[in-house]
Parts: structure tokens; C-alpha cells; sequence
């Protein structure tokens, strides 16, 4: 009960002293909003309330109780403002006895007088029993203090029937100015009323027994003539004074008489408090009363009282039900000190209604599932706020660029169709946010006792602290029953092979075909994160909530690996993407799309591979550092099967009828127009030189985004990838000279002996034959072609076709069994003429080949022979300088380089 006022404080009472029953007006601060504010009253420790009558918030009107303290505070308690304090005291004065004769406000029991001084009843007339003035002279009362006179006789009274008499403080408070002639003349009625007594009560019976007859028998006349004419009025009398006595009964205990219907209004109207406080009082004032008629009505009053704490049990165990009411029925309850814990009763209810909210929401997705498709069912309607913060969520975590190739072909409508799964899941953790807090929140307060009231509190504290240890252990295993059924459904529904198949039935039941997208998965694990982080924010220790981060942890695993793996699907379609369209550097799209691929997954899994506070590295299982190893050399080695698939593609499947070339590289073929088609040499280049690319940078950037994922086995998928890739390349490479080494090679020995020419015989040289120009030709046309889609694998190709070339030559300058004059200087010049033109493509086997090929032929002897040769291969050179020229360009740019 919430105070919103300052405590009660009395500053002051009138009077500040008194006997039982005096009225006293009591003074002071925030003594109250009202009558139905004031709870409590004691004055020395009596409780006043039954007489209080409340004035105004500074005064209270009311009459002293009987007291067990002399001299005490008086404490006003309030329900706004609690329990008071007093800087004032009230002494409480014992009641002076009064004679049967004197005249008393208060009723003073006859039949009940006995002598205190022989702690007797005494067997003589009431009369006799304390006389009015035992001296038998005028009473003179004194103006002596009477604080004096306990000062000056301590522990002593002036009563003369009490055992500590003191006659010199009755003679001082009532013969204090009497004169001495008066006292001596005490003296002799107190002697006379001796000597009376000590002649018994025999012998006076016998002195006056004629007097006593008579007196017999006069006052025996008297009562029957009395009671004859007193008869009717003393009935009427009788009846009209029991009356007037039962009146005022039921108007002095009308709170009593009326608190039973009191009651079932307050109930009806819910004023709980009213009806609580009306109890108390009753209780302080009735609960041990032996009065027949208020045992009954009191009993009437348990009986209502019974009733209201079964509905206000009732409401405290009925769900839903807000924090502040169910702290509101405890106190209640605790007010009213129902049976048994019905604290513990709210929470264990509490816990059922969360777990059987959890299983309701995941049996109406399911339901709403099997029904109609889509998120129209109202079990999943989300609040208008979700949606967003899902759709932003996944605007920053998983969106890529519109038009690149990881979106490609997708319609962009999946983006607002969220699926079932995961609504599911936004919308369990949404109700274990919106029930748990309250949860725990009703636990710290069962914990610190702020659920029951101060009176309560105090009665019940050592109770309730043994029942506190007791249920500690129950509640844990409350929460971990709660965050595990959380678990397990949310596994259920995204991880259900982690499911036992003997919980499959209870939190599974998804009967779905396709699994959740990496974008998907990532949402939902930063919605659980998001989750845990509001659930450590209630201070909720961190063991019960372990099994959440297992999930977590296993979810990001999961979301990793499907993330990957469709990874791997995307970069199987880039070959359908391929446009054939090549750059100034001899490079298509392909290895940029699939950079952008890979980049774009990374960066949708950077918010997943990133440990947040109390979680652990996705890479910590050695199993899931090789699995993760493994499904990155796998998107490796599918690219470069795409390459190597795109290699040996028909030319029917080729989609793209254009090929772009430098401007600045001559056209060997004429005029390409745009329905120019690739061959199959062409597109071998091309993968060729998409190859030389990925092995020199694509391959080593993936690498490096890799390592800034944190990525375990970086090494080895760099090692094994490059592997394959360099195989891919060699292969294409030897396919491609073969390809176009051979038919030079094969036409040389042909063309040799075209004619039928014969070294042995043959006319004197006048330059250099056709076969070897045809055969230059060709090589240039080799270089051409290459040089069209990358400048840099001509060094290299070229190199290779001057190979094949040289090595053939030299086998057939090696297979002639002699040469004259003429066919040694004709072969010399030929060889040279070769070797000089391809020069910058020379390689050490190639120069081995000329020098072999060279050493077969008889040697120059005259100096003629030598400056016929030397005019001969000018000749040569500047009848084919144009042909030449793409070898002397060559030359200079690798000199340069």
C-alpha cells in the first residue's frame, strides 16, 4: 500500500493526565485524511479507537482506556500516512474508590465489593462495608498537590481499605485544616466503633432483639404494601429500562451488529480495504468477547470473512492478470491471514498460464500453417511495430544491391512475406518478454516481503523467511522449466533434428519442406539475442539462462552453414550469367560477380560470426572449423568447375553474340560485327585469362575477407583452391596449344618437301620458302588472337607454339642423312630466319631446339656463303616488316616492362 502522506505526529493532549474513561483531546500533524483514513489510536498502550472520534487532520476526540502503563505515547496510525509518533505523554491516575453512597457517573458493581484489607468477603451489611467518613467528622479536602503527596509518601495510599494506608496522608488530603478539638472528638468515634465490635454481634442481637421483630415485621408490611401498589409501574419500569438497555446495546455496538452487511456491500463495491480494516477492528474489539450475542454476530462476521479471502484467491490464481493486482490480492489475503502460501499459489500459476501460452502460440502457427497460407491468420498478427523492425533488420543484415547476381532472378516480393517459422518466433519471444518480467518481478518482491503489508510482515517474517529458502530452488527450477520450453520450441521450429524424438510430438510438429534462408536465420538469432539481453537486464542469473546461449550458439552455426551452402547455389548459376563481354585487360564479369558473391555473404554473416558479451566463437568445435573449411573449398572448386564447364561449352550455348577488344590492339581478322560468334579457341582465352586473374587477386581477396570473418582454415582453402584452380589453368592451357600448335607443327614437314624437294639437290637459295611463311602466318594469326583478349598470356602462348614449332624443326633438320652445299645454306637461312623473327618468344628449350637444329647442318665455309645468307634474311625481313611488326611490338613493350 503505496504512502503518499507524512506519518501522524501528536504535539499535544488535553488533559495530559486522568483515570480510565477520561475524554482527552488529542492535537497534531496528519492525523488523518478522514474517519475512514484513521486505522489505529493507543493511548499507553490501550487501544482508543472504538471512542475515537475524528475532528480533522489536527484533532481527534476520544476517551482513555483501561491501561497496564501508568504514563505512555499516544501513537495514531493512519492508512495514508502508517504508524505515528508523540512528543507528548499521558499519565494515566488510578480511579479513587467510591462509596456506596457517593454519587458516580460510571455503574460500580455491588455485588463484587470485598475487603481488600482481609482479602475477604465480608458476611455484613454493604453498608458497613467502607463508610462514607470513617472519623465521623466534616471532611475538608485539601488543596495539597496530589503529586506531592506521592512524593512525600512513596508507595503508600490514602485509601484506608488498601493494605499500604497511610493515616497521615488521608488526615493531610482531608483534614488537612480541621481543628484539633474536631480531631480529638475523631478520636473518640473511632474508640466508640471499637468498643462496638469487640461486643460482638451476639450480644448485640440480644440487647435489641424486640427492636429487630419489629422492624421485621414493619418493613415485611411495607414490602407487601409496595409491591400491591408498585406492582404495574415497577413492570412497566422493568420493561422500559430493559429496552432502553437494549437500545443502547445495539446503538453503542451498531459497528458490530451492521459490520456483516457491511461487508457484502464493500465486497460488491471491491472496497477490500474498507472491508479489511472494518475486520481488524472488530477482531481487536470482539475476538475474545464471551457475550453470547457477540460471539454470534462476530462468528457471522468470520463466516463473510472466509468467503472473501476464497474470491480474492480465486481472482489472485485467474490469468491473465496484471502485476499490481495480483501484489494487490496477496496483500489481502496477507491482511486477512488466509491458509497456507498464496503468494507461492500466484506464482505457481503464473508459470502454468506462461507455459501453456508458449504451446497455444506454437499450435496456432502450426494450425494456421496447415490451413491458408500467408500471415493472415490472427494468431500471427503482430503488433504494427514488428514488421518494420523486421524489414530493417533485414535491410542492414542480408539486402544486397539491386541487379547483382545474388538477388538475380528472385521476384522482391520475398522480402515482405515473412514465413511462418519465423513469426513464430518473434511472436514467442514477444510473449515470454511480456509475461516473464512480472514473473520475476512477483518473485523479488515474495524474496523481500514487499508483497505483504507491515502487520503481516512483521507477524509472519520468520515464517516467511524459512518458506523463502525453501521455494528458492522450486522457482529456479520454474525459470529453467520456462527458458527451456523456449528453447526447445524455438528448436523445434528452426533446429529440429537437435530435438529427442520423445519431445519431437510436444515442440515440434513443422511440417515444412523447404528450410529458412541465411537472411532469415540471421534475424532470428539477433531477435533472440535481443531477447536475452532484456532477460539479463531483470538480473536473472546467468546459469538459468545458459541453454538460451546454447541456441544462440547453435542457431549461428546453423545460419553460417546454410549461408554458405546457399552460397555455393548462387555461384553454381553464375555460368548462366556469363556475357562473354571482355575488358581491356582480357577479363570478363565472371570473377568480379563472383568476388561480389562471396563479399556480400561474409557481410550477411558478420553480425553472426561477431560474439556479443557471454557468447562464444561460432568457430570454438573443431567440427564445425572443418565443416565451415570444407563448404568454403567447396564454393572454390564450384566456380572453377563453372570455368571449366564455360570452356567446353558448345558454340550453339553460347548466348552472347558480341566481343568487345582494345581499341589500341590491330585487327588481324578485319571488321568485328556485332554477329560475330566466339569459337572455342576464343572462349578457352578468355577462361583462361578469367584464370590468371582469380589466381593473382580474386582468390587472394576472398582470402583476406576470410581472415576478417574470423575464419578458421584460411590456409588450406587457399592452398587447396589454388590447386585446383592451377590444374584448371594448365589443362585449358595445353587443350588451347594443342589446339593451335598442331596444325603448324603438322604442316611443316609438308611443306618442306613440297615439290619434291630434296636438300641433297637443290638450286642455290634466293630466299626463304613459302612453308615457313605460311608457318609464320599462322603463328602470327595465333598472336592475333590472343592478343585480342589479353595482351598478357601472348608471352606465354607464343612461347609454347615456338616450342612445338622449334622442336619439330629440329627433328627434321636431325632426320636428313646429308645436305649439299645449297640445301645446307637454304636450311641455315630458313632456321635463322625463324628463330630471329620469334626471338622475344625464345625459350630455353626453344633455343635449344635451333641450336640443335642448326648443329645438323654442315658449316659455313667461305665468307660468301655468309654475306648470301646475311642478304638473304634482310631480304626477308623487309619483305614481311608489316607481318613482323606484332613481334617487334611485342619486344618493345616487354622491354619496357
Amino acid at each position: 500500500m503505496s504512502r503518499l502522506r507524512q506519518p501522524p505526529l501528536v504535539t499535544g493532549i488535553s488533559p495530559n493526565e486522568g483515570i480510565p474513561w477520561t475524554k482527552v483531546i488529542i492535537r497534531g500533524e496528519n492525523l488523518g485524511t478522514g474517519p475512514t483514513d484513521l486505522i489505529g489510536l493507543t493511548i499507553c498502550g490501550h487501544n482508543c479507537l472504538l471512542t475515537a472520534e475524528w475532528m480533522s487532520a489536527s484533532k481527534i476526540v476520544c476517551r482513555v482506556g483501561q491501561a497496564k502503563n501508568d504514563k505512555g505515547d499516544i501513537i495514531v496510525t493512519t492508512k495514508s500516512g502508517g504508524r505515528g509518533t508523540s512528543t507528548v505523554s499521558f499519565k494515566l491516575l488510578k480511579p479513587e474508590k467510591i462509596g456506596i453512597l457517593d454519587q458516580s457517573a460510571v455503574w460500580v458493581d455491588e455485588m463484587n465489593y470485598y475487603d481488600m484489607r482481609t482479602d475477604r468477603n465480608k458476611g455484613i451489611p454493604p453498608l458497613s462495608l467502607r463508610p462514607a467518613n470513617p472519623l465521623g467528622i466534616d471532611i475538608e479536602k485539601s488543596k495539597f498537590p496530589q503529586k506531592d503527596l506521592e512524593m512525600l509518601f512513596p508507595g503508600m495510599s490514602a485509601d484506608f481499605t488498601s493494605e499500604n494506608f497511610s493515616a497521615a496522608w488521608y488526615l493531610i488530603e482531608n483534614h488537612s485544616t480541621t481543628s484539633f478539638e474536631q480531631l480529638k472528638m475523631a478520636v473518640t468515634n473511632l474508640k466508640r466503633q471499637a468498643n462496638k465490635k469487640s461486643e460482638g454481634s451476639l450480644a448485640y442481637v440480644k440487647g435489641g432483639l424486640s427492636t429487630f421483630f419489629e422492624a421485621q415485621d414493619a418493613l415485611s408490611g411495607a414490602s407487601n404494601t409496595a409491591d400491591t401498589l408498585f406492582q404495574e409501574v415497577l413492570g412497566r419500569k422493568d420493561k422500559a429500562d430493559s429496552t432502553r438497555n437494549a437500545l443502547n446495546v445495539l446503538q453503542r455496538f451498531k459497528f458490530l451488529f451492521n459490520l456483516p452487511l457491511n461487508i457484502e456491500r464493500n465486497i460488491q463495491k471491491g472496497d477490500y480495504d474498507v472491508v479489511i480494516n472494518d475486520y481488524e477492528k472488530a477482531k481487536s474489539l470482539f475476538g475474545k468477547t464471551e457475550v453470547q450475542v457477540f460471539k454470534k454476530y462476530y462468528a457471522e462476521v468470520e463466516t463473510r470473512i472466509e468467503t472473501l479471502r476464497e474470491l480474492l484467491l480465486d481472482k489472485l490464481l485467474e490469468t491473465p492478470s496484471t502485476l499490481h493486482d495480483q501484489k494487490r490480492y496477496i496483500r489481502y489475503l496477507s491482511d486477512l491471514h488466509a491458509p497456507g502460501d498464496p503468494a507461492w499459489q500466484c506464482i505457481g500459476a503464473q508459470h502454468r498460464w506462461i507455459l501453456q501460452l508458449m504451446h497455444s502460440c506454437k499450435e496456432g502457427y502450426i494450425q494456421d500453417l496447415k490451413g491458408t497460407p500467408g500471415l493472415h491468420s490472427p494468431m500471427l498478427d503482430l503488433d504494427s511495430d514488428t514488421r518494420p523492425l523486421v524489414l530493417g533488420h533485414l535491410s542492414q543484415t542480408a539486402s544486397l544491391k539491386r541487379g547483382s547476381s545474388f538477388q538475380s532472378g528472385r521476384d522482391d516480393t520475398w522480402r515482405y512475406k515473412t514465413p511462418h517459422r519465423v513469426a513464430f518466433v518473434e511472436k514467442l519471444t514477444k510473449l515470454v518478454l511480456s509475461q516473464l518480467p512480472n514473473f520475476w518481478k512477483l518473485w523479488i518482491s515474495y524474496v523481500n516481503g514487499s508483497l505483504f503489508s507491515e502487520t503481516a510482515e512483521k507477524s509472519g517474517q520468520i515464517e516467511r523467511s524459512k518458506n523463502v529458502r525453501q521455494r528458492q530452488n522450486d522457482f529456479k527450477k520454474m525459470i529453467q522449466e520456462v527458458m527451456q520450453c523456449l528453447v526447445k520450441l524455438i528448436r523445434g521450429a528452426l533446429l529440429p533434428l537437435s530435438i529427442p524424438e520423445c519431445g519431437v510430438r510436444q515442440y515440434g510438429g513443422w511440417e515444412v519442406k523447404s528450410e529458412l534462408s541465411g537472411q532469415w536465420l540471421a534475424h532470428v538469432i539477433q531477435t533472440i539475442r535481443l531477447t536475452y539481453e532484456s532477460l539479463t537486464a531483470l538480473e536473472i542469473p546467468n546459469d538459468m539462462l545458459q541453454t538460451i546461449q546454447d541456441l544462440i550458439l547453435d542457431l549461428r552455426v546453423r545460419c553460417l552453414m546454410v549461408t554458405l551452402q546457399h552460397t555455393a547455389e548462387e555461384i553454381k548459376r553464375l555460368a548462366e550469367k556469363e556475357d562473354w563481354i571482355v575488358d581491356n585487360e582480357g577479363l570478363t564479369s565472371l570473377p568480379c560477380q563472383f568476388e561480389q558473391c562471396i563479399i556480400h555473404s561474409l557481410q550477411s554473416l558478420k553480425g553472426v560470426v561477431e560474439c556479443k558479451p557471454g557468447e562464444a566463437s561460432v568457430f570454438q568445435q573443431p567440427k564445425t572449423q572443418e565443416e565451415v573449411c570444407q563448404l568454403s573449398i567447396n564454393i572454390m572448386q564450384i566456380f572453377i568447375y563453372c570455368l571449366e564447364q564455360l570452356s567446353s561449352k558448345p558454340d550453339a550455348d553460347v548466348d552472347t553474340t558480341h566481343l568487345s577488344v582494345d581499341v589500341s590492339s590491330p585487327d588481324l581478322f578485319g571488321s568485328i560485327h556485332e554477329d560475330f560468334s566466339l569459337t572455342s579457341e576464343q572462349r578457352l582465352l578468355i577462361v583462361l585469362s578469367n584464370c590468371c586473374y582469380l589466381e593473382r587477386h580474386t582468390f587472394l581477396n576472398i582470402a583476406e575477407h576470410f581472415e576478417k570473418h574470423n575464419f578458421q582454415g584460411i590456409e588450406k582453402i587457399t592452398q587447396v583452391s589454388m590447386a585446383s584452380l592451377k590444374e584448371l589453368d594448365q589443362r585449358l592451357f595445353e587443350n588451347y596449344i594443342e589446339l593451335k600448335a598442331d596444325p603448324i607443327v603438322g604442316s611443316l614437314e609438308p611443306g618442306i618437301y613440297a615439290g619434291y624437294f630434296d636438300w641433297k639437290d637443290c638450286l642455290p637459295p634466293t630466299g626463304v620458302r613459302n612453308y615457313l611463311k605460311e608457318a609464320l602466318v599462322n603463328i602470327i594469326a595465333v598472336h592475333a588472337e590472343v592478343f585480342t583478349i589479353s595482351k598478357e598470356l601472348v608471352p606465354r602462348v607464343l612461347s609454347k607454339v615456338v616450342e612445338a614449332v622449334s622442336e619439330e624443326l629440329s627433328r627434321l633438320m636431325q632426320c636428313v642423312s646429308s645436305f649439299s652445299k645449297n640445301g645446307a645454306l637454304q636450311a641455315r637461312l630458313e632456321i635463322c630466319a625463324l628463330r630471329d623473327t620469334v626471338a622475344v618468344h625464345l625459350t630455353p628449350e626453344s633455343k635449344s631446339s635451333f641450336k640443335q637444329a642448326l648443329e645438323a647442318l654442315p658449316q659455313l665455309s667461305s665468307g660468301a656463303d655468309k654475306k648470301l645468307l646475311e642478304e638473304l634474311l634482310n631480304k626477308f625481313k623487309s619483305s614481311m616488316h608489316l607481318q613482323l611488326t606484332c613481334f617487334q611490338a611485342a619486344s618493345s613493350t616487354m622491354m619496357k616492362t
